[in-house]
């Protein structure tokens, strides 16, 4: 007889239902529930799991990860779209961006070629 493993903890809630009402959060469901931009925060909230739960789906569904993408991308699309227009603070815009790669630093590049010359006490006063 072969071994049998129990499952340990509550089933998943991971079916197309739940992958349905996903994809409504993120095509625009998000506006109607008072969200300005979609998140994974908001995400979670509407689809009543914890954000942690979002993430671990994301790790078993390649179109549940999808969707996680796909939030983050339209986020980072209307920070800088609303950004630009002053339609958000852009302050929190340039703040909210750096979660997805932005800075708002320069690279300094400060090698130099230093001669090095050697000459007596005598010479540098007497020319």
């Amino acid at each position: 007889m072969g071994q049998q493993t129990n499952q340990v903890g509550c089933p998943s809630k991971l079916n197309d239902e739940l992958i349905a009402k996903a994809k409504e959060y993120l095509y625009g469901g998000y506006e109607s529930v008072g969200d300005v931009i979609p998140s994974v925060a908001g995400l979670a909230c509407f689809l009543a799991i914890a954000r942690s739960t979002a993430y671990e789906y994301g790790k078993q569904s390649s179109e549940f990860s999808d969707i996680l993408e796909g939030i983050g991308a339209m986020q980072e699309n209307k920070l800088i779209n609303k950004g630009l227009m002053g339609d958000f603070n852009s302050t929190i815009a340039k703040m909210m961006l750096t979660k997805h790669g932005y800075s708002d630093k320069q690279d300094i590049d400060l090698t130099a070629d230093i001669k090095v010359e050697k000459r007596s006490i005598k010479d540098i006063f007497d020319g």
